[in-house]
């Protein structure tokens, strides 16, 4: 029974066959349609994408499988977007079939039939030719003969070509090729990394040296997926310093930006599938940023695309370029004047500023903050240079637990604001450089117009220096802004290096803090800092402000603080400038005096020796700039005149001896000077006496004391009458003025009630102020309720009050006599009235003698013959016989034992073997 049905089925099978093959033979199958087109993409090792030839629009592309052949899969890489989806290895000999067919086909022209399409899948199935017609090579049948294909065997009819393919196959098998081979080949499976655990470890193992690999996709013009080999890690890259049009996803269709689909295609047609060097130069997120050179002519393809028109220069990744930035930029230039694709409406951006002379060179004579130089130029000008496209430190944004009212110092309180200053400092000033102008920045927003430069000093870059040590950053610009740096992508590249070893204002370490200590106006804390100054000897300084020839501000580093500084033993000319009382006139050469002090030691390291400190908290001594005595030298340039104190000094020699040179060839301040005759200088060796009446009105604590002139008694009794009444009839409101110290303003004293001229000293509290009444010379501390404002006209009277002293006599140094010596001069001066006679003067102040006026009697002489005062030795010959008087009244007091004789002589400490030194 079951012989039976399988002789039938046999049979049945017979006739099918014989029916088929007679149809065949009474209707034959169309001949397949030769047709050609350009090999885009191999997908393996039996499939292949084929670019047809265009008539009209984008080259139409087609899927091609080999047909009566199956090839060894590929491996595949997990998808992102599928749920446990993973990867998958090659089949062996996958690799080197893919391989084969890339090599032979990728970029050629070939020939092809379609033998049949799958129906529902629409995949096409037929025979590939290398050439334009089929005496090319067919790529099935070498496929087949070397072995890393399997040739399909089954089906009713085999055709001829199926026949030679399993001929070429029992070939292969027989040479032991390919996949027939008795042990299978050790690169016959891939190890392949789809992912780079570490990209930056990556890019830098490899030096940035081109790497062999093959291009397996391009996503848009400027990024692509590729292999590197050997070592098959699959890599995104995005090429550097470039950008391309994007495709944008809409929903679920991606809509390309102009000229998207060209830049693609312009990619695709020279490097997708080919063997490329690639040269990886960093890295963004997991995805590598690299320069790939085009595998005919070693050029960079991202090069190929600027200079037509497919792309434009992108800054954020242009510093780690490493082929040359400059070359891009060029590139990019020729498209923009050419108005290619993407800068068809290309518009160049130009200054509005005549930018003038492009190229100088100057001294730097003051570093501002960071970015800023003032050069003096050859022809003597100063001019301030901004450094091009870089930005100086930055304050971070406040905290919440930081104090609002905090007054902000730049230079200390903005994180390596001072490191980037003091880089600067140490390298330029004093130093020639050469500026080349890159643009002019107009003036906008209330700041002014700058001048934006290139410094070089040497073959230095200042500003990539600058920016390599990360102590500033890199502006960005728009895409269109062509005003920036020549040396631009440099600068990009130095930043790229500082974040790359964290440097400076990229570094993850805590931020620098400056305590700087600032001891300008505080008179308490300067008078406890003078000894240590004055114990130092000569302290280094760097001076950082300049506010006239003789007066500037100090940093001290090793003390960290600031102070401000006086220069000893000469007096300047003053400067113009604006006070409370308004605007006052400087006196000749004030501003050269500046200038000079300013270009000999401004922002410069010198040394200071400290002597004393004034009643403001100023300290004053002598400066050295490169050992060069400051003092000295304003002198010796006529921009100074020497002051009585320097005879006292080490330096009196050498500021007399400037002076004299200074005189003789009368330079500035001594420009008019003429030469005293010999008449004059014996007219001076006598003594003049020209007694005016006074009235003695207060008495200080040093011989000093306030006196006014009699004669213009009766004119001052009537302006204060004058003053009264006006504020009487129309009385002030009390609390209703404000003081302000330095200002004039009337005041009530409390003894009398009345109203008088003041001067406000100091205010002490909202409730209490300090008043100097300056028609007598004495200082109250008064309520504010009991100020008023004074009216104008009385502004210009002169004080009634002036100051005058004892002349040559002092003070004993012990205080109880001290203090005895004061009351004693209270009680025979004060409210009385003598003539005076001045005797010499110290800077304003005039020292005089007192006679009674009935008795013609020398008040100083009486107390030195009561033993109260000293007498002062003075070498002035035109005091001689004053001076004598005076040494015989006291030698009367010291015989008689009186007051401060009554222990014995007082000066015996003084003497040489005491340690006396006169």
């Amino acid at each position: 029974m079951g012989q039976t049905f399988v002789q039938f089925k046999l049979a049945s099978l017979s006739s099918s066959v014989q029916r088929v093959q007679a149809a065949d033979m009474a209707n034959p199958a169309p001949r397949p349609v030769l047709q050609i087109g350009i090999v885009k993409q191999v997908l393996s090792g039996d499939s292949v994408i084929i670019r047809e030839q265009p008539r009209n629009g984008p080259p139409p592309e087609k899927q091609i499988c080999l047909s009566n052949i199956t090839a060894p899969k590929l491996a595949r890489r997990a998808l992102p977007s599928a749920e446990n989806s993973v990867p998958t290895k090659d089949e062996p000999y996958a690799w080197q079939a893919r391989e084969m067919l890339r090599n032979k086909l990728v970029g050629k022209t070939v020939c092809y039939t379609i033998e049949y399409t799958v129906p529902g899948s629409g995949r096409a199935y037929g025979c590939i030719y290398i050439g334009r017609d089929t005496t090319g090579e067919n790529v099935t049948e070498a496929l087949v003969l070397e072995g890393l294909v399997e040739v399909r065997r089954g089906g009713i009819k085999p055709s001829d070509d199926q026949s030679r393919l399993c001929d070429l196959e029992d070939a292969a098998k027989a040479a032991g090729k390919g996949k027939w081979a008795k042990e299978q080949a050790a690169d016959a499976v891939r190890e392949i990394s789809w992912t780079v655990e570490n990209p930056r470890h990556l890019v830098d193992s490899l030096h940035q040296k081109p790497v062999d690999a093959v291009v397996e996709h391009v996503r848009d013009g400027c990024t692509l997926r590729a292999f590197l080999l050997p070592s098959f890690q699959y890599v995104t890259v995005m090429l550097s310093g470039i950008k391309c049009p994007m495709f944008k996803r809409e929903g679920e269709t991606e809509v390309p930006e102009p000229f998207a689909d060209q830049a693609k295609f312009f990619t695709e047609t020279r490097l997708l599938q080919r063997e490329v060097k690639i040269i990886l130069e960093g890295v963004s997120n997991q995805n590598f940023l690299g320069t790939i050179l085009h595998p005919l002519n070693n050029t960079n393809i991202g090069e190929c695309m600027l200079r037509d028109g497919f792309a434009r220069c992108v800054d954020w990744s242009m510093g780690v370029v490493t082929s040359g930035a400059d070359k891009l930029r060029a590139a990019e230039k020729v498209a923009k004047e050419k108005r290619l694709r993407l800068w068809k409406d290309y518009t160049p951006s130009t200054t509005t500023v005549d930018i003038g002379e492009k190229n100088f060179g100057g001294k730097v004579v003051e570093v501002v903050n960071a970015d800023a130089l003032v050069v003096k130029l050859d022809n003597g000008t100063f001019k301030k240079i901004t450094l091009s496209s870089i930005r100086p430190p930055r304050l971070p944004a406040p905290t919440e637990d930081a104090p609002k009212d905090r007054r902000i110092r730049p230079l200390y309180d903005i994180p390596y604001m001072f490191e980037a200053r003091e880089y600067l400092r140490k390298k330029l000033i004093g130093k020639r450089i050469n500026v080349s102008v890159d643009y002019i920045k107009a003036a906008s927003d209330g700041y002014p117009e700058k001048t934006c430069a290139t410094v070089t000093i040497g073959q230095v870059n200042v500003a990539e220096a600058l920016v390599s040590k990360g102590l500033c950053t890199v502006l960005r610009y728009r895409q269109d802004d062509d005003q920036r740096s020549a040396h631009y992508d440099e600068l990009l590249a130095a930043e790229t290096r500082a974040i790359k070893n964290v440097k400076g204002l990229h570094s993850k370490k805590e931020q620098p803090l400056h305590r700087v200590a600032d001891l300008s106006g505080d008179s308490a804390k300067a008078k406890q800092f003078l000894p240590f100054l004055q114990r130092a000897g000569r302290t280094e300084a760097v001076v950082e402000f300049v506010a006239s020839g003789s007066r500037l501000r100090l940093f001290l580093p090793k003390d960290t603080c600031l102070i401000t500084f006086l220069l000893a033993g000469i007096s300047c000319p003053r400067m113009a400038r604006t006070g409370p009382g308004g605007p006052t006139q400087g006196e000749p050469y004030g501003d050269e005096a500046l200038q000079y002090t300013k270009e000999m030691c401004l922002q410069r390291e010198i040394e200071v020796e400290v002597e004393s400190m004034d009643k403001g908290g100023n300290f004053i001594g002598w400066l050295f700039v490169d050992g060069v005595n400051l003092s000295v030298s304003l002198v010796e340039q006529g921009l100074s005149k020497m002051h009585f104190t320097a005879e006292r000094s080490n330096y009196a020699r050498h500021i007399s001896e400037a002076e004299s040179a200074a005189k003789s060839n009368k330079l500035k301040v001594w420009e008019g000077f003429v030469e005293q005759v010999e008449t004059i200088q014996v007219e001076e060796t006598e003594r003049k006496t020209k007694y005016v009446k006074i009235l003695v009105t207060e008495v200080g604590q040093e011989l000093d004391f306030f006196a006014q002139y009699v004669e213009s008694g009766p004119k001052f009794e009537q302006l204060m009458t004058q003053l009264r009444a006006e504020l009487e009839a129309s009385p002030p409101l009390p609390g209703s003025y404000t003081p302000q110290a330095g200002k004039l303003c009337a005041a009530k004293f409390d003894m009398d009630g009345q109203w008088y001229r003041a001067k406000v000293e100091r205010v002490t509290s909202r409730e209490k102020v300090t008043v100097l009444f300056i028609d007598f010379g004495n200082r109250e501390l008064v309520p504010s309720t009991s100020l008023a404002t004074l009216p104008p006209s009385y502004h210009t009277q002169t004080p009634q009050a002036q100051k005058y002293h004892l002349a040559c006599v002092q003070l004993p140094k012990d205080e109880e006599n001290r203090q005895d010596a004061i009351e004693a001069v209270q009680v025979s001066i004060m409210n009385n009235t003598y003539l005076a006679n001045v005797e010499y003067r110290n800077g304003a102040l005039e020292y005089v003698t007192l006679l009674t006026p009935e008795k013609k009697d020398d008040v100083a002489e009486g107390l030195l013959r009561d033993g109260l005062i000293l007498a002062e030795k003075r070498r002035e010959k035109r005091l001689a016989k004053l001076v004598t008087e005076y040494a015989k009244a006291q030698e009367a007091a010291r015989k008689d034992h009186k007051n401060l004789w009554r222990y014995g002589d007082i000066t015996e400490d003084d003497a040489k073997e005491f340690g006396f030194s006169g």
